[in-house]
């Protein structure tokens, strides 16, 4: 099945004048393999639905020569030591602001508990494959589900990867077994060590600790785990097009083959994979209510030569559709004559919804909300 579906992708990819983009989709997706079954089938040319019309700063074999380097965060005894705070808050405002992301280290937790949530997801993506494709879904309403591209019908090309998901919290019976007990207490991990990033914002906005967890935004997350397989033209294509995340803020853990880049200041940036750090990046409903105080910023994953590449980026952000009613606007303590609202208060589904619809594009999901200027 693999094989003759990869032999039509080919086909397909040859033919200009008859090239039907949707029938060579339709024939990867069938497959239920994703782009590892692609690399298994042995494919030396990546197929033409995989072709992004420009991938501008492509610097896989060369150094990246920027003089920026992304800001890493120390936050080591800063609930005990008022100094070490005081000092973490400044770099947090600065960060969120001036960068839109940041890594941590001395987050709370163990880089054993880091290293294993990255192969428990190598291990979910490299089994067999009749095994894996089990999990193959889109269905929204599935709690974990396997898939590659989550808007591959409608991105003008598709990335060069493989994804597994956990929605809210899945029962443990959901959750494959080759990284069920990982994932639990990843998880537990990182939701906790979010909270406690939440209440660093609040007080680096200005306002008291536990003001943004009391909103009662964040009642769910979902952790949106990657696999890269080694691209043989990384050139012609993206790991991941550029973005922003529509969450309030992302949690990503990355393994050590790099390739994530934020844009700063136009240029892109190589977030440098730190051993036990975590990366923090401030989403598109946070940079709303916060009246862009801090922001959310474009971001984007080569694809190489070299991998496979691991990451696992949990999104904070609202469990549709039980919170997808409530009222997102400008923070009313943020306002002032001197900082008049820049966003129209909104839904959260709204939001979502023009972030789904218009898909990995390349372009902001935030205009759309803005007030006209006079």
């Amino acid at each position: 099945m693999a094989t003759t579906s990869t032999n039509q992708l080919e086909s397909e990819s040859s033919k200009d004048s008859t090239y039907d983009r949707m029938a060579e989709v339709k024939a990867f997706e069938e497959t239920k393999l994703g782009v590892k079954g692609l690399l298994d089938s042995g494919v030396t040319k990546i197929p033409r639905m995989f072709h992004h019309a420009k991938v501008e700063g492509h610097t896989e074999n060369t150094p990246n020569d920027s003089q920026f380097i992304v800001p890493i965060i120390d936050l080591k005894d800063i609930d005990t030591n008022s100094f070490l705070r005081v000092e973490a808050l400044d770099k947090i405002r600065r960060a969120c602001k001036e960068w839109g992301f940041f890594q941590v280290v001395n987050h709370g937790i163990g880089v054993e508990v880091l290293d294993e949530m990255i192969c428990g997801i190598r291990r979910f993506h490299e089994q067999d494959a009749e095994l894996r494709k089990t999990f193959y879904s889109r269905d929204r309403n599935k709690k974990v589900r396997y898939f590659s591209n989550g808007s591959l019908f409608t991105d003008p090309a598709a990335n060069w990867r493989d994804s597994i998901a956990f929605f809210s919290t899945p029962g443990p019976e959901e959750i494959p077994a080759v990284c069920r007990d990982i994932v639990i207490e990843y998880s537990e991990k990182v939701r906790a060590l979010g909270l406690s990033i939440f209440e660093l914002f609040s007080e680096a906005l200005g306002l008291p600790p536990s003001y943004l967890n009391e909103l009662d935004y964040f009642e769910g997350e979902f952790h949106l785990c990657h696999y890269y397989p080694p691209c043989p033209e990384p050139e012609l294509t993206m790991g991941t097009s550029r973005h922003t995340d529509i969450s309030f803020m992302t949690i990503l853990l990355q393994d050590q083959i790099g390739g994530l880049e934020v844009l700063h200041e136009n240029q892109w940036v190589d977030v440098h994979p730190v051993h036990g750090s975590l990366v923090v990046n401030i989403g598109d409903l946070l940079q709303l209510i916060t009246n862009d105080m801090f922001v959310s910023v474009y971001h984007r994953v080569l694809s190489r030569h070299i991998g496979p590449r691991i990451s696992v980026a949990t999104f904070f952000t609202s469990s549709f559709p039980h919170s997808a009613s409530k009222v997102v606007g400008p923070i009313k303590e943020l306002l002032s004559e001197n900082n008049p609202p820049i966003y129209r208060d909104t839904t959260i589904a709204d939001v979502a919804e023009h972030y789904f619809k218009k898909g990995l594009d390349g372009n902001r999901s935030l205009h759309s909300f803005r007030l006209c200027s006079g």
